[in-house]
């Protein structure tokens, strides 16, 4: 079979001129469309002796709890018709509330918590869904342009049941004022596309009291993909 070129707009360009970076390191030469075999159910399997305790809690793995809005993320992976995409591996990190990542070339001028790493793995299960408890993470400065903030967001890298289903995004939070002004947001002129990065409120999968709940879908592939972050 032959992969169908992309929607225009619904991915990221590899070279977008105000996401500043990319103009040096993005390929000058228009990506090649490829002849493949029809595709496997699987060939990608994880197994569960990756996870470590607490991976899908974030917010436990230090001493004490650390600092900042605890919430929850969930959703569901899905394939391009819709199928879901069991057992598979996905990865979250973030920078923490005050908008610092656990690295070291991180040097924005704001705390570090000890008591929150901003990493975390875990598997969906048979509905293809996910599910890991944080913290929310805080907006930061990062030198593109003149006060150049990026949105509050979640890395996602997903790997599928196939390599062709292997995803890196992010997830952001609704309405959040620096969409505007983001141009790793932007650099989707699809507005549905931005759409399917942003992560719905959820009422139903706030937990009382102790955190409040947002839901972020992926699609692996097709037309209503998720599109890759940059």
């Amino acid at each position: 079979m032959q992969f169908d070129a992309l929607p225009p707009g619904s991915h990221p360009g590899v070279i977008y001129p105000p996401y500043k970076s990319t103009v040096k390191r993005g390929p000058t030469q228009d990506p090649v469309l490829i002849h493949a075999p029809a595709p496997l159910t699987t060939n990608l399997a994880a197994a569960r002796s990756l996870l470590l305790p607490h991976d899908a809690d974030l917010t436990a793995h230090g001493q004490a709890a650390p600092l900042g809005e605890k919430i929850v993320v969930t959703g569901r992976v899905v394939d391009e018709d819709g199928k879901p995409v069991r057992n598979s591996l996905l990865e979250v990190w973030q920078a923490n509330a005050s908008g610092r990542y656990r690295h070291k070339k991180d040097q924005h001028d704001a705390p570090l918590d000890p008591n929150f790493n901003g990493w975390g793995k875990m598997l969906t299960d048979d509905d293809g869904r996910y599910r890991f408890v944080t913290i929310k993470p805080g907006a930061y400065p990062w030198g593109n342009h003149d006060k150049a903030w990026r949105p509050a967001h979640i890395h996602f890298s997903l790997f599928g049941n196939v390599y062709a289903q292997r995803l890196v995004t992010q997830m952001y939070f609704p309405g959040d004022p620096l969409f505007a002004y983001d141009p790793i947001y932007q650099s989707l002129s699809d507005l549905a596309a931005r759409d399917r990065l942003v992560s719905r409120f959820s009422i139903d999968q706030t937990v009382g009291a102790e955190m409040l709940g947002y839901e972020f879908d992926i699609v692996l592939r097709g037309r209503d993909a998720t599109p890759m972050g940059l």
